[in-house]
């Protein structure tokens, strides 16, 4: 198959790596992938691509993934030099080629009139292959600089920072303020949607190319930003956004209203072994508000929990099967696509504003929320302005709702009360360098940009690395991320 076919995608369908049957996996906590693919089949796909003269599915990611090198590589054969290629924009591919949405396909030539190639998949079987024939292995520099920095978070965009500052020659520490290593990507997303495996073999690499892991302390609490400057030549905030969207209706404080990413924390906990599950919707009537990937996971686990039925609940219209006018290829399209989670079961609600929770028994817990059905008007930005509504006083019961309609920005009161200044957004404060308003304080991913996709996260940790080697050693051999015009979207 070395023979390069240019019109492959005429020869061969679109064939992404698939699932598993719904029916199959929600009894358990495997991964939702099929755990197995062929060689063949894979190198078909990659044949598909065209190598076009703009690939257009480079400017959709974030980080600049070299995909049409790749893909061609994958189909003939070469899967070390893909693996080479891979790495070389995206430290870890696993977690994009496992929990991304993949924003490259629908921006892939294809994508303009027919269907798109299987990157993502590609993705996954290089990483995969890389891992199963031993070809990732640690990478310690040869040479150290004598500089010392602290990384504060451990999620994709604080590992990224650290391995590439590390590889630049530079002491790193990573201090974590949860008892596992891995941010969101270890507590957030739910094992059947990412085993944490995957997680665990990254940081052994890590680990072994010299990087310090500190767990349980809470720089700005149990260790202060003054006297963690006092060890390290310069810092990197990467501690995400997770400070809660809430909504603020009445009966709010009933019981069994909980906030989704609580939720799936709790069960991960679980999971990994950390006792019984605290939140519980094993025979409830579960109600998940937000149409995002948060919502999606909540839904899952709720299944898997034995839920007696779901509702996942979108305050706006649902998508149109096609793309709308106004949102022409190659942008990310805004259109309908069933989640893995609702493909389980469940039932999906469109453009419901939630009004109350209420209690009907006077046990001081909910038992239904009250919504109306509404119709949006829209500014030139997307943002709602205005409704009208359409029918008042629909009832929805619920035993167990869960809040998953986004995050406000970082948890940083503690630091701000420290010299760290916030946007009005709630993000850390920073500038082109990515500096806060204290020298030598770098800041990262979520926590400087806001909630994204994991993608962003590997992309803003690589940029953080360069600043920071530039800011110490006064310039920097380090690549730099080729972040694109693809804005990420908040659930």
């Amino acid at each position: 198959m070395d023979e390069n076919h240019p019109d492959g995608f005429l020869r061969y369908p679109r064939e992404p790596i698939g699932k598993r049957d719904p029916l199959e996996r929600i009894g358990d906590y495997q991964e939702i992938y099929a755990p197995t693919w062929q060689e063949k089949h894979l190198r078909q796909q990659g044949e598909r691509c065209m190598d076009c003269g703009v690939p257009t599915c480079t400017g959709g990611c974030p980080i600049g993934n070299l995909i049409p090198e790749w893909n061609d590589l994958v189909h003939r054969g070469r899967w070390r030099t893909a693996l080479d290629r891979l790495h070389a924009t995206n430290n870890f591919p696993e977690f994009t080629g496992y929990t991304c949405p993949a924003p490259c396909e629908p921006s892939c030539t294809l994508a303009y009139n027919a269907d798109a190639v299987a990157i993502k998949s590609l993705e996954r079987a290089i990483v995969d292959k890389g891992w199963e024939r031993g070809w990732i292995q640690p990478e310690p520099p040869l040479r150290r600089t004598g500089k010392q920095v602290a990384v504060v978070g451990s999620g994709p965009a604080g590992l990224a920072c650290a391995q590439q500052l590390n590889r630049a020659g530079h002491a790193v520490t990573v201090y974590e303020r949860d008892e596992s290593l891995g941010g969101l990507m270890t507590l957030g997303i739910p094992d059947f949607k990412f085993d944490k495996r995957q997680v665990t073999r990254r940081l052994d690499q890590l680990q072994r190319e010299g990087i310090a892991f500190r767990t349980g302390i809470d720089i700005g609490t149990t260790m202060s930003l003054s006297d963690l400057r006092e060890r390290a030549d310069a810092i990197c905030l990467a501690i995400g956004a997770q400070a809660h969207r809430d909504i603020s209706v009445p009966g709010r404080e009933l019981a069994g209203i909980h906030f989704g990413m609580t939720y799936l924390t709790d069960e991960n906990r679980h999971q990994a072994g950390g006792g019984a599950v605290s939140i519980d919707a094993g025979g409830k009537r579960v109600v998940v508000l937000g149409g995002g990937d948060t919502g999606a996971d909540c839904v899952a686990t709720a299944h898997r929990q034995g839920a007696v039925d779901v509702a996942q609940i979108s305050v706006r219209d649902q998508p149109p099967l096609t793309r709308p006018d106004d949102n022409p290829w190659p942008w990310q399209p805004r259109t309908f696509e069933q989640t893995y989670a609702l493909e389980e079961g469940g039932e999906a609600l469109y453009a419901l504003d939630v009004t109350a929770f209420v209690d009907e028994d006077g046990d001081d817990h909910v038992d239904a929320l009250m919504a109306e059905r509404v119709k949006w008007t829209f500014d030139s930005q997307g943002r709602r302005i205005d409704k009208t509504v359409l029918e008042s006083d629909v009832r929805v019961a619920a035993d167990l709702v869960l809040i998953a309609i986004g995050f406000r920005g970082a948890q940083a009161d503690s630091l701000v009360d420290q010299g760290i200044e916030l946007t009005g957004n709630g993000r850390i404060a920073a500038n082109e360098a990515m500096m806060t308003t204290l020298d030598g304080i770098f800041t990262t991913g979520d926590s400087r940009r806001g909630p994204s996709l994991v993608v962003w996260a590997i992309g803003e940790g690589r940029d953080a690395a360069r600043h920071i080697d530039r800011y110490l050693m006064g310039e920097s051999r380090l690549p730099p991320s080729l972040a694109t015009q693809s804005p990420p979207t908040d659930e």
